[in-house]
């Protein structure tokens, strides 16, 4: 079994709906995963922007989400969930706008490339931190069981 990611609001490699966005609710899109392997303790997941501030000229990849200690029996995120609802023990780092929480697309000029990236993991990570995505992927270094992404688009309709 692979692991997979989608979103049912838009397909690998499609535009982003404005829903999801900076431009619309900003809410987190819905997404489900299958296929995690045996051995796998929990999930993180971190959406991120390779592309700012100017697709023509990325200087930064600019992160949107850090999620972590998703828990195995968990196999989705609802639409806009927040803190509160995302499952017990679950655990959010800090985005590029030093904020525990998703932040939508929002790209300044040009059509950015949006990164889901979920990763199975063998360990669990510790509770109560909020971690930046540098940090994230130094605790989870060496832990990868599997891993797998899912990209959208999106460039400002202004």
């Amino acid at each position: 079994m692979t692991l997979t990611l989608i979103s049912t609001r838009f397909e690998n490699g499609a535009e982003i709906p404005r829903r999801y966005t900076c431009e619309g609710e900003d809410l987190s899109p819905p997404l489900a995963w299958s296929g995690a392997p045996e051995g796998t303790v929990g999930l993180a997941l971190i959406v991120d922007d390779p592309d700012a501030p100017d697709p023509a000229a990325p200087k930064m990849t600019w992160v949107h989400w850090v999620v972590y200690n998703l828990p195995v029996a968990a196999d989705s995120l609802a639409e806009g969930i927040a803190f509160e609802e995302l499952p017990a023990a679950t655990g959010i780092g800090l985005n590029d706008w030093q904020r525990a929480e998703y932040g939508g697309p929002c790209p300044p000029i040009g059509r950015h490339r949006y990164f889901f990236k979920l990763y199975a993991l063998d360990t669990r990570l510790p509770d109560g931190w909020q971690p930046t995505k540098a940090q994230l992927e130094m605790a989870i270094e060496g832990h990868i069981l599997a891993q797998t992404e899912l990209m959208g688009t999106y460039q400002k309709q202004r």
